[in-house]
């Protein structure tokens, strides 16, 4: 993967031996590049205001000035083609649901190995939704708790196919592996998945995923 293929990584941590850690890290992995490590959202937003083009963002919850999950949501406005990674401490219900319902692609522990947060970008990057094992089972549990939903199924309209398509999604399947399970081709996953996004009115596939299993979809 030559330069101008490198995923570009941008790092909002307050912590700066933690930043200046997990930005080497980064640069270290092939076809991987930290394009801009900063202390809060604020000093990230001006450029992402003005020259803001990373493919994948991790982000702290606790920031200094405006936290984590607000930020999330200002990182959706400015640059929603970004794929947000949550990187926190944190692993409680609330605040993994917030995150994942602003437009999280993944949430990991900041006790992740470099290569588990390797692995994150690059599945972000290709439309997957990377978690810990501790959070996904978190975010299982949650789930699990919630009432059966009010809706049926064919209030949202969704087809055969896409069903099937959101069921492989919660696997933690990615696009490619999608189109080859299915024996399509990426371009008809993608197409799906924009159908989808727009009957469920998200916009990520972690958000698709949530509220198919709160609304009993699949």
């Amino acid at each position: 993967m030559n330069k101008s293929e490198n995923i570009v990584v941008w790092l909002i941590e307050d912590n700066a031996s933690y930043r200046r850690s997990v930005a080497r890290a980064i640069d270290s992995e092939a076809g991987m590049i930290c394009g801009g490590a900063f202390d809060s959202f604020e000093a990230a937003q001006q450029q992402f205001e003005s020259a803001g083009d990373p493919d994948v963002v991790l982000l702290d919850v606790g920031l200094p000035g405006m936290d984590g999950i607000e930020a999330l949501g200002e990182i959706r406005k400015l640059h929603a083609a970004a794929n947000v990674i949550i990187l926190t401490v944190f692993d409680d219900h609330d605040k993994i649901f917030r995150a994942l319902c602003a437009g999280a692609s993944g949430y990991l522990l900041k006790t992740s190995k470099v290569e588990e947060i390797a692995d994150a970008i690059r599945q972000a990057r290709e439309g997957g939704a990377p978690m810990t094992p501790k959070v996904a089972s978190r975010v299982l549990e949650f789930f699990s708790k919630q009432p059966a939903a009010r809706k049926k199924n064919s209030a949202y309209d969704l087809t055969a196919r896409e069903q099937e398509i959101l069921a492989l999604m919660s696997d933690g399947l990615i696009k490619k592996e999608i189109a080859d399970r299915l024996d399509i081709s990426s371009h008809t996953v993608s197409t799906h998945l924009r159908s989808i996004y727009e009957k469920l009115h998200v916009n990520t596939n972690t958000g698709a995923v949530a509220k198919a299993i709160r609304e009993k979809i699949i």
